[in-house]
């Protein structure tokens, strides 16, 4: 048997053992061996195609070694971050979650659950930032989590009240994880993972999206692919046909990547969905996922030569929302071009010609109304700041026909901010609650749908993400 040196998070994932032994004749099939035994383990050394994390160092007996160097039995193999990793932690470092103070958590933790107080769940660069407070006013830092490492997305699926956060360590690579309170602690889930055979490794989990059916949850994963949680996220499968579409080799990555970050599902039918992928256009589905096919009718890929737009398949959709109370209309965020569908995504119009710039990531629909959504505009294509740094959101109240600028409270004068397509929420309330953040790390508000804004956060990391809890 040869031995394992294990440190924090890969020793709390082995019961707290800092050495644990394994058979193998190299260092590889030692930590094969080593995941297969001790599951908890699998996907943090090894990614899905069994090949050593970019980010991790590996030593025999104090010498640096390759992946299939030899071992024999009495070895000593130390698994170590790699100093190319930079900082960022896992379940040890980043799974912890820590108040700024524990009466201001107290305090607005009695206030958010009142009607008139939000909680936001903010990913940035360097970890989860909890913003708590009064809807129409000063909100707190109640918690911060995954210190130092990417939290891509995080939600509250009101179904159960479950946290789920996607993380990207460096190191360890993306996952999915759980918690009952944000500020007491996160475990982390199994997966999402590709299953052996798909010959591909997870890169990023961009969205989750809780289902129609009870426990069932779904992630949106780079390179793009959709796949199903039957328990509330906490074990994860492919859905293979959508993975399995025979186009899927002339699929071109945005600039994001090749990644599905769009899940739209369809109120009282789980056998309904529709998805978007950067940047290969809209796919449904009528039977579960079991079959899909474009609905990419009237979408315009102006980046590409007029020639060649009628047959594109690299359609580079940056957000797409369902609302809920119209289920076939589908509002929808291009590169280049906001669309509005009203026949499920099946063909899509253009509406963004009363906006200064129809370039943007993010789009938010009203979940009472479906004639009224609300966009960010900015400058296309290299630029992709606010238009005259100028913030304005706009909103249309008429399904696209007209748009209005909305801008009170924001920065109106050399403020080149850029929102990202995860970074802009709304909170379902009456009158809507509107939020969103920037890479700049301003997170702002608006608790009257967009009429008034005021700033929530500043000096935070770069935003990803914002989300109404």
């Amino acid at each position: 048997m040869t031995t394992v040196v294990l440190r924090a998070p890969l020793r709390d994932l082995a019961g707290g053992q800092a050495e644990v032994e394994a058979e193998g004749t190299t260092v590889v099939e030692v930590l094969r061996s080593l995941g297969s035994a001790r599951p908890a383990l699998a996907g943090w050394i090894l990614d899905e195609r069994g090949r050593v994390r970019e980010h991790l160092a590996l030593f025999v007996n104090g010498e640096r070694a390759d992946p299939e160097a030899p071992v024999r039995p009495g070895d000593r193999i130390h698994v170590l971050p790699s100093i190319s990793g930079g900082a960022g932690g896992a379940r040890g470092e980043a799974g912890r979650a820590s108040d700024r103070s524990g009466r201001a958590s107290e305090r607005s933790g009695r206030a958010w659950g009142d009607a008139d107080a939000v909680e936001l769940l903010v990913g940035t660069r360097k970890g989860l930032v909890v913003l708590r407070g009064p809807r129409d006013g000063e909100v707190e830092v109640a918690a911060r989590a995954f210190a130092g490492t990417p939290v891509e997305y995080a939600i509250r699926d009101r179904r159960t009240g479950t946290y789920l956060a996607s993380v990207t360590s460096a190191r360890y690579g993306p996952r999915v994880y759980l918690a009952d309170d944000p500020a007491a602690g996160w475990e982390p889930a199994s997966g999402p993972a590709f299953p052996a055979d798909a010959d591909a490794a997870v890169e990023r989990v961009w969205t989750i999206e809780p289902g129609e059916e009870e426990g069932v949850v779904f992630a949106g994963v780079a390179p793009a692919a959709l796949f199903q949680s039957e328990d509330g996220g906490r074990s994860w499968a492919l859905v293979p046909g959508l993975w399995d579409q025979p186009t899927r080799a002339a699929w071109q990555p945005g600039a994001g990547g090749l990644c599905l970050h769009s899940v739209a599902t369809w109120p009282g039918d789980p056998s309904r969905l529709a998805v978007g992928v950067s940047a290969a256009g809209v796919w449904l589905t009528e039977d579960g996922g079991e079959t899909w096919w474009r609905g990419n009718r009237g979408l315009v890929a102006r980046y590409l030569p007029e020639e060649a737009r009628e047959s594109a398949v690299d359609l580079c959709v940056h957000d797409l929302q369902r609302s809920p109370v119209e289920p076939t209309a589908l509002y929808l965020q291009f590169h280049g071009g906001v669309y509005r569908s009203d026949d499920a995504g099946e063909t899509w119009e253009e509406i963004g010609g009363g906006l200064p710039s129809d370039f943007g990531f993010p789009i938010v629909v009203d979940p009472r109304d479906p004639a009224r959504a609300f966009v960010i505009p900015l400058v296309a294509d290299e630029d992709r700041v606010t238009p005259g740094g100028r913030v304005r959101v706009y909103g249309t109240a008429d399904r696209g026909a007209t748009w209005e600028a909305l801008e009170e409270g924001l920065p109106q004068r050399d403020a080149y901010l850029t929102v990202l397509r995860q970074a802009f929420c709304h909170d379902g309330r009456d009158p809507l609650g509107l939020y969103f953040g920037a890479t700049s790390g301003e997170v702002f508000g608006s608790a009257d749908a967009g009429r008034t804004w005021r700033t929530l956060a500043r000096r935070l990391p770069p935003v990803l993400s914002v989300r109404a809890a």
